[in-house]
């Protein structure tokens, strides 16, 4: 029987009495991979901050793990890499990489081999012991990615995790994101590269805070009648190609 990982129902949300989030119904299976995609100001960091918990719903459900968000224990178990990085500058990412697993409750011989694992997933091994303050900004966004996939989450929420980064380093990226989902994780992903949305199961298009449509690359691309979810994308959005 295939579990439920986490659901929006009814999800609405407004700020400055404008409504951001409009009746968003969304669920995510464990061993699934869910695309967000959508214009800029659209909703989808919005979305997945309500789903966590860290942003209230003015009216619906936010449930990750049969639970009600928020939930502190429960935030435990997610990854969540933003769309800024969270991390400290003046530290290396060596140093970054174990202040943040302390916090996870990972020391010792299980730290070092996490380190070792997830540096070398995102081809930062030999910049371990630089300081962060002289990386690029892909090089933190890679960083970010490994301390997000640190401690083995259930549930991964990635905001647009591969700005900045190498075509080569993406394709890699995203193997290791069908591996962690072939794992039974679940897994959402805000992206504003198509080739990634059609990497996965379900793709959710949200425009000005509504649910546009939600279904698999193949069939949200025979729905619109067209060859790639870039042009689903457009469609949607009234460019008609």
């Amino acid at each position: 029987m295939t579990k439920n990982i986490a659901e929006l129902v009814s999800a609405n949300k407004t700020y400055d009495k404008i409504q951001v989030l409009k009746n968003v119904n969304m669920t995510l299976e464990a061993g699934k991979i869910l695309g967000l995609i959508g214009p800029s100001g659209a909703g989808k960091t919005t979305t997945i901050k309500c789903l966590m918990g860290m942003e209230k719903l003015d009216s619906g459900s936010a449930r990750v793990f049969a639970t009600d968000m928020p939930n502190r224990k429960i935030l435990g178990k997610i990854g969540y890499m933003g769309q800024s990085d969270a991390l400290y500058e003046n530290l290396t990412a060596h140093e970054n990489l174990t202040f943040y697993g302390n916090l996870m409750g990972i020391s010792g011989k299980k730290l070092s081999d996490a380190i070792a694992t997830s540096m070398a997933l995102v081809h930062l091994t030999k910049f371990l012991d630089k300081p962060v303050s002289t990386f690029s900004g892909g090089m933190k966004r890679r960083l970010s990615l490994a301390i997000t996939l640190f401690s083995n989450p259930e549930l991964i929420i990635l905001d647009e995790p591969t700005v900045g980064i190498d075509p080569s380093l993406r394709v890699e990226i995203w193997g290791r994101l069908r591996e962690l989902a072939k794992e039974g994780k679940g897994i959402i992903v805000t992206t504003h590269v198509m080739d990634e949305a059609e990497k996965c199961d379900y793709v959710g298009l949200i425009i000005e805070g509504e649910v546009f449509a939600l279904d698999t690359p193949g069939n949200l691309k025979k729905q619109f009648n067209v060859p790639t979810i870039e042009d689903v994308f457009l469609k949607a959005e009234g460019h008609e190609q």
